[in-house]
């Protein structure tokens, strides 16, 4: 049954399901059933409703059935502080086109923001979305219910690139719209200049927003595995380029991690919380930072 249920968060498996609105109940309902057999005790369903227990809290709070499952403590929360509001930022610029044989980016971007909304939904928490390349392209504002979902899935659905990326000024511009504290979840590739992406990241934080950065790479990106002699094509400027892969390779990967090392001392001088995911990889680790991530930063 695990298995079963688990098998839905391969990205593989979800690109046969041709709705989204499927594919989100699925991978929630399989993450969940996975959390109730995971090592994580203590995240499972109850998750949704309990934080652990710092110094300072009342006692009479702490609920002890679950820490005689878990063996743990964990506070349960009121229906108040539980409550979120989720911005969801997905880029959809043609640099999140590129896939090399799996999903592309932005297929997999698609499926991540899908899945969380899915979950915020659930937990009553109001999602919003935000589509963007060189501007904002598609924005729906938070909201808690079931018709705004589907609304938000169907934007999803059409999203598609076309554009190049501005990453400073399309998060400028959601940053200006929502001045109330929320929780921001930003799903990119980050494939811009490492000052436009601080600049970008600091229009959040300079307003309360907690932030949470998915950064999705294709393994290409990562591992530079090519052969001989290959083509390189920029997707956002069309421009093309013949190297030697073979010794290309070392200087790519040098400069691939000094971009990295730049993005990871950006999200920690800025308090944000930050994760790579591989195109490849399954969505469980994903909504497992997300929650980990919506419950360190709330309040």
């Amino acid at each position: 049954m695990a298995q079963a249920a688990t098998r839905f968060i391969q990205p593989d498996v979800l690109a046969r399901i041709s709705s989204l609105e499927l594919l989100a109940r699925s991978v929630v309902e399989g993450f969940i059933a996975g959390l109730h057999r995971s090592p994580f005790k203590g995240f499972s369903v109850d998750f949704m409703e309990y934080r652990p227990y710092v110094f300072g809290d009342d006692v009479r709070q702490v609920d002890w059935k679950v820490f005689a499952r878990t063996g743990r403590y964990f506070v349960r929360e009121f229906e108040g502080e539980t409550n979120t509001r989720l911005h969801l930022l997905l880029d959809m610029s043609r640099s999140m086109d590129y896939s090399s044989g799996g999903q592309t980016k932005l297929t997999y971007g698609r499926f991540l923001a899908a899945a969380i909304a899915w979950l915020a939904n659930r937990q009553r928490d109001a999602c919003g979305l935000t589509l963007f390349d060189t501007e904002v392209r598609k924005h729906l504002p938070p909201r808690a219910t079931r018709a705004h979902l589907h609304l938000l899935l169907r934007a999803l659905e059409e999203a598609n690139p076309d554009a190049a990326t501005n990453l400073e000024r399309s998060l400028q511009a959601v940053a200006e719209r929502h001045r109330k504290r929320g929780f921001v979840v930003l799903i990119s590739d980050l494939f811009t200049d490492i000052n436009a992406i601080e600049r970008a990241l600091q229009h959040f934080r300079f307003t309360g927003h907690n932030v949470l950065v998915f950064q999705i790479l294709d393994p290409q990106e990562i591992e530079f595995d090519f052969k001989d002699v290959v083509e390189l094509l920029d997707v956002e400027s069309d421009a093309k380029m013949l190297i030697d892969a073979k010794a290309a390779k070392t200087q790519y990967q040098k400069n691939f991690q000094a971009h990295q090392d730049q993005v990871r001392r950006i999200c920690g001088l800025l308090q944000i919380d930050h994760a790579v995911l591989r195109t490849d990889a399954p969505l469980d680790g994903a909504l497992f930072h997300y929650l980990s991530a919506r419950s360190r930063r709330r309040g």
